[in-house]
């Protein structure tokens, strides 16, 4: 007689970290160090132990990790090259100086703020100070020994370094005229507002998977379809003004666009679904693997469907109502320039270089703005600085006054479109320069293509990163450059890019084409840049945006 045959046993899928699914034991070193000790904790140490103690008084487990939930991050020591970033352990690249972020939520000061900024750059920081593109200020050369007395700068006008990295509810993006523009659908400033209030800080929050991104806006000008969560203005047919909610996108290595989850949130109930978002991702989110511990990669593997289905049956308890997708634009609001408020007021938008100023330069931007008659300024995604409230008649003396410090409200189109992340300069991730090559690609490209800047209607963004993790956006760019190391004509390894190009948001959402083979070395790129561009001028049809013509060109024209 036969013996009868058994079929094998489904091989069973390993567990993801879900807390919510029973997996609370850390499964990676991150995981054990946040269970070990709730990371809001290390600020008492700081002040009373290492503030004290120096660099080599910090525990490890401190100074690589816990230390992020305030913002501080040990730089790059000077002098190590990129093609050892990834060979050389951490102790090997730190140096005793830290980078520092300050939350700016809503890139929104008032001119006390900047200049307590520019002041605290001036006397800790060797005056260095970049705007991110996450709307705030990020510093370096900070000694651990002066921590506490920033600290205490910061929050007597009113601002944190609390949860500005870590795993952890980062900055907030919203719109940088909030509340004053003509075109706003929604002011989403006080559900901004009211998440900082209620839950920054909140120890329920302290302990996510990974970092949690959050985008507000009236506007579609806070990059909201790369957001882990998003809420865009939108206009409901039955109940006005509100909310459209986006969640799960993401850059970096594993690029992925938000799903709309087709739900309309009034401006009260913000707050109320933001919480239950982030509670998914803190109790499903997995943690497992750090390469995928966040929120995009759960909505992929659940779906849209299923992911509200949770938030409202678990959490919110109750549905929420069904909307509209708000319109999408055909170019990126950067707000450069200067335009009317609806209180008949002006706001007027000024660019540096990547982001790249000093604290000199916002103590006098803060001064100019006083002299002008306006008392609050605004900071943007794209690493520019906008000045609100002015009078129509203070605005030439101000365009003059920031165009002394290298702020140009009338800037050409490379200085618009360029932004680069921090770079081999003080990032340990680093693989290249990124901020001074920015400053040298728009100074060639401004000397180099004078004679076709009339063909080019829009701004064509060029973005440069110095490692494969995007912090600069380099998917969603015109051009987008990721550094790496290439070997050049003669066979040297040297400082280069992968190039991306075509990508963007709005209406040509989309992660940019990649060249098979294509890299092209540092001193190459301005070369470069320059005959993708005038090709791309030479062929471009009536209104066609650089993504159309991307998708189109031969591919001999993008090399």
């Amino acid at each position: 007689m036969a013996t009868p045959q058994t079929s094998p046993r489904a091989k069973q899928r390993r567990g993801e970290g879900q807390w919510a699914l029973g997996y609370r034991e850390p499964l990676n070193p991150n995981e054990r160090s946040k269970k070990d000790d709730n990371p809001l904790n290390v600020r008492a140490r700081i002040e009373n132990i290492y503030a004290h103690g120096g660099f080599d008084s910090i525990d490890p487990a401190d100074l690589r990790g816990r230390f992020r939930w305030y913002g501080l991050y040990t730089q790059r020591k000077p002098g190590i090259d990129g093609g050892r970033t990834a060979t050389l352990e951490p102790e090997e690249l730190d140096d005793e100086f830290f980078m520092m972020r300050v939350r700016s939520d809503g890139g929104a000061l008032t001119t006390e703020q900047l200049t307590v900024l520019g002041e605290i750059s001036q006397t800790y920081a060797r005056d260095t100070a970049d705007i991110t593109d996450r709307q705030n200020i990020q510093y370096h050369w900070i000694r651990v020994e002066d921590v506490p007395t920033i600290w205490q700068k910061l929050e007597a006008v009113g601002l944190t370094t609390m949860e500005a990295c870590g795993d952890s509810p980062r900055v907030i993006l919203g719109s940088p005229v909030a509340g004053i523009s003509q075109d706003e659908i929604i002011n989403g400033q006080p559900a901004i507002d009211t998440i900082l209030e209620r839950y920054i800080g909140d120890p329920r929050f302290s302990n996510l998977p990974r970092k949690f991104k959050t985008a507000i806006s009236g506007l579609q000008d806070v990059a909201h379809e790369i957001h882990d969560i998003a809420f865009v203005g939108v206009n409901h047919p039955e109940h006005g003004p509100g909310f459209d909610l986006w969640v799960g996108g993401g850059l970096s290595t594993n690029p992925m666009l938000g799903k709309r989850l087709g739900a309309w949130v009034p401006l009260d109930e913000v707050p109320d679904v933001w919480e239950a978002v982030i509670s998914v991702f803190r109790d499903y989110g997995y943690r497992r693997l750090r390469h995928r511990a966040r929120i995009k990669f759960l909505v992929a593997d659940w779906g849209p469907e299923k992911f509200r289905q949770v938030v409202e049956d678990e959490y919110l308890k109750r549905k929420m109502i069904d909307g509209p997708a708000p319109e999408t634009l055909d170019q990126q609001l950067d707000h450069i320039g200067v335009h009317k408020q609806k209180d008949g007021l002006f706001y007027v938008g000024a660019a540096p270089v990547a982001g790249r100023v000093s604290g000199s330069i916002l103590v006098e931007v803060a001064k100019f703005a006083e002299r002008a008659g306006s008392n609050r300024v605004r900071f943007t995604p794209q690493q520019k600085i906008i000045v609100l409230d002015v009078p129509e008649a203070e605005i030439p003396a101000l365009k003059s006054d920031l165009a002394k410090l290298g702020l140009q409200v009338d800037p050409s189109p490379w200085r618009r479109g360029i932004m680069a992340c921090t770079g081999i300069e003080f990032c340990k991730l680093a693989i290249v320069e990124t901020k001074a090559r920015a400053l040298d690609l728009v100074t060639q490209l401004e000397a180099n293509l004078k004679d076709i800047v009339d063909g080019v209607t829009a701004p064509i963004t060029v973005h440069i990163n110095g490692c494969p993790n995007s912090c600069a956006r380099i998917q969603t760019a015109d051009i987008g450059l990721k550094g790496q190391i290439v070997t050049d004509e003669q066979g040297n390894q040297v400082e280069g890019f992968q190039v991306h190009l075509g990508g963007g948001l709005g209406l040509d959402a989309g992660f940019g084409r990649k060249l098979r083979g294509h890299k092209v070395t540092a001193a190459e790129l301005p070369e470069y840049v320059e005959r993708v561009v005038r090709n791309f001028v030479a062929q471009r049809e009536t209104d066609e945006r650089f993504a159309q013509w991307v998708g189109r060109a031969e591919e001999g024209s993008l090399r």
